[in-house]
């Protein structure tokens, strides 16, 4: 987190921005006004029903959310026929974001193919590139618009491995298509999510292994700094930094 919160506000000054941090949503609707972006990248904290109603009245006002990765996340609960897993629970923040997270396989290397190519975010773009990072399962929500889609036709991951879910909704019809990407209108403003962006350090390391892909015998690189070190990703975080200061 403390790697992503430098680029991200490495990115924030460099467009000129003048930016606060916060670890949490507390009085979100008194920080939010009268400003233009607001960027979350972690699973927790999340907004509670009262602090999602704040921000979808800044959304609806013309406010615009770029999320990344953990946002989708939130609240785990153990799973009783194994304490040692945990499934995620749906909650309004989801609703809100549009897309909710279930699993993720073991960080392998995929393809991304960019969905939406006339959206702004995604200029100087090709139609698709490669990335190595965790490939998150992604429900979207009917009224999100798909921005990146990659394909998987069957979740890799081991027995045991991962979060619990009841079923596979981030499958798409074709039965291989995934939703890495989307955007929400609400109002006059937008939340966008970019399911990319895992990173670790050796410290907070919690990657039991690898896909062969990434490392050959799926041992974990003790720092993995993944899309943030792609020049495809950097250029969709620049670019919705832009999109942001064109409200």
């Amino acid at each position: 987190m403390d790697f992503v919160r430098l680029k991200l506000l490495e990115g924030l000054y460099r467009a000129g921005c003048q930016t606060s941090v916060s670890n949490s949503f507390d009085d979100i609707g008194d920080r939010l006004a009268g400003l233009d972006l607001l960027v979350s990248y972690v699973a927790g904290p999340y907004p509670d029903p009262d602090q999602c109603a704040a921000l979808d009245k800044w959304l609806g006002d013309g406010g615009r959310w770029f999320a990344l990765h953990g946002t989708s996340g939130g609240k785990a609960v153990r799973v009783e026929s194994d304490s040692r897993r945990r499934q995620m629970v749906r909650l309004p923040h989801h609703e809100l974001l549009g897309a909710y997270f279930l699993n993720h396989p073991p960080i392998r290397r995929f393809k991304i193919h960019v969905k939406s190519k006339d959206h702004p975010i995604f200029d100087g773009l090709p139609a698709e590139f490669e990335v190595a990072d965790e490939l998150y399962l992604i429900e979207p929500m009917p009224d999100s618009r798909p921005l990146l889609t990659t394909e998987l036709p069957k979740d890799p991951s081991p027995p045991g491995f991962g979060f619990v879910y009841d079923r596979d909704t981030s499958i798409q019809e074709d039965g291989k298509t995934r939703i890495l990407g989307t955007e929400r209108r609400v109002g006059q403003g937008s939340v966008i999510y970019i399911a990319l962006g895992h990173t670790h350090a050796p410290e907070n390391n919690s990657q039991p292994f690898v896909d062969d892909s990434v490392a050959e015998g799926g041992s974990t690189p003790t720092t993995f700094r993944g899309v943030w070190e792609d020049a495809h990703f950097k250029q969709i975080v620049a670019n919705a930094i832009t999109w942001a200061a064109a409200t």
